[in-house]
């Protein structure tokens, strides 16, 4: 056998391992707003006690074993749930009992507590400003509703004004009960998440911080968003219960402009600007709001030589029975009824809901409207059904402000609400 030969050295055997090249130093790309998370960012709750809480505001007085059946919670659950909301002032044990007597142990409803705490609001008019108080049920309790000083008011202006004002509501209504949250809304463009009212044309406002001035001068957890989602928000809450799936909100005032809810949530858009409808076609050149905004009603009685000072002069005409004063009103309804036939297409949601006071005061307004949506919509097969007139007529600025904060209430009601902390 011939020898093994020796072993080649090691260095053969063994591949030089490059050393990556090291990279030349890189400039940090600067972060932007938008990427930096905020720094007390709540963390995401279980939706288990806003789903008891709704449940009791839709029921109430209800059985807990009730809530549990209506929820799909186990009754642990909805116990250990309602402990909490008990714990915060938000419901109460009604004195009554139910089931059968003799039978086991009684049931105890719960309710929602209206006799603790309140919510005010505010809503930003074109030519006023409404200040609200609003029990946990969504009845408005007083409100107080004063014009701007001038046309075209300084924010600063408007917002110290409801400050001011509302410690003096609070006093004289409130009856001992605690406010818990400021609810503020307005028309246009609005950011609920930074509390800014982005763009207001006819008061001409631009990035008006709202939330952190009314919130500084008033001490109060500040809500901010616009009068639509509001209202389709309380809608939701309080008013048309067909409006959970899927629905469009129309508010025509004088600012018009709309809501677009489904799933039980209001859509927003990324620059906060959903629902910008003013400018929709009604016919020839002319636009929505140009036709159908107060502004508009109020030029329209001058040219057919009806003048009136004011919209609300209008709508007393109306109200009283003048036939010109009805006949506008009328007019107002088909042109909006166009309107709605496009929503309606462009959205098939369960049911529309048109703020403005002539549908929701004059029969023949409503069915004005409605006519003109069965004539004009591809998908609207039933208007009666389809469209109907906001629940909150007659209170619908008092309203949309405090349906801010009541809105933020039912949507978290464990989260940071000062008031509540020393009855948890």
């Amino acid at each position: 056998m011939s020898p093994r030969p020796p072993p080649l050295p090691s260095r053969i055997w063994k591949t030089p391992v490059k050393k990556p090249p090291v990279p030349a130093p890189r400039r940090p790309t600067p972060l932007r707003r938008a990427d930096i998370p905020p720094a007390t960012a709540p963390p995401r709750r279980a939706p288990g006690t806003k789903t008891v809480l709704n449940a009791v505001l839709d029921h109430g007085p209800v059985a807990r074993s009730t809530v549990a059946r209506l929820t799909g919670l186990s009754p642990a659950s909805v116990t250990g749930h309602s402990a909490h909301l008990l714990a915060r002032g938000l419901i109460r044990e009604s004195p009554e009992t139910t089931g059968p007597r003799g039978l086991g142990r009684p049931h105890v409803p719960v309710d929602i507590d209206t006799g603790r705490h309140l919510v005010a609001g505010a809503h930003i008019a074109v030519t006023n400003s409404t200040l609200s108080l609003m029990d946990l049920r969504g009845r408005i309790v007083a409100e107080d509703r004063r014009p701007h000083p001038d046309i075209r008011p300084w924010p600063g202006t408007v917002l110290d004004s409801l400050a001011e004002r509302l410690p003096r509501l609070v006093s004289a209504h409130a009856g001992g009960r605690s406010v818990l949250a400021l609810g503020v809304a307005t028309g246009h463009r609005v950011d609920p998440g930074a509390g800014v009212i982005v763009r207001h044309p006819q008061l001409g406002w631009r990035n008006v911080a709202v939330r952190d001035h009314l919130s500084d001068a008033t001490g109060l957890p500040v809500h901010v968003d616009s009068h639509a989602r509001a209202l389709a928000r309380a809608e939701q809450l309080i008013g048309e219960a067909s409006t959970r799936g899927s629905a469009v909100l129309l508010f025509v005032g004088a600012v018009v402009d709309a809501a677009f809810a489904t799933g039980g949530e209001v859509h927003l858009g990324p620059r906060h600007g959903a629902g910008s409808i003013a400018h929709l076609p009604v016919g020839g050149d002319a636009s929505l709001e140009s036709e159908v905004s107060e502004q508009a009603m109020v030029r329209l009685a001058a040219e057919q030589g009806a003048p009136v000072p004011s919209f609300p002069a209008l709508l007393e005409r109306a109200v009283a029975g003048e036939p010109r004063a009805r006949e506008l009103f009328r007019r107002r309804a088909r042109l909006v009824g166009r309107a709605v036939a496009l929503l309606m297409d462009m959205f098939d949601p369960e049911v529309v809901v048109v703020v403005e006071p002539g549908t929701g005061l004059f029969p023949h307004c409503l069915d004005d409207l409605r006519s003109e949506v069965a004539a004009r919509s591809l998908v609207c097969d039933d208007p009666e059904q389809a469209v109907v007139a906001s629940s909150f007529t007659g209170s619908v600025l008092s309203t949309a402000g405090a349906a801010v904060a009541l809105g933020a209430l039912y949507g978290d009601p464990l989260g940071p609400w000062p008031a509540l902390t020393d009855a948890s």
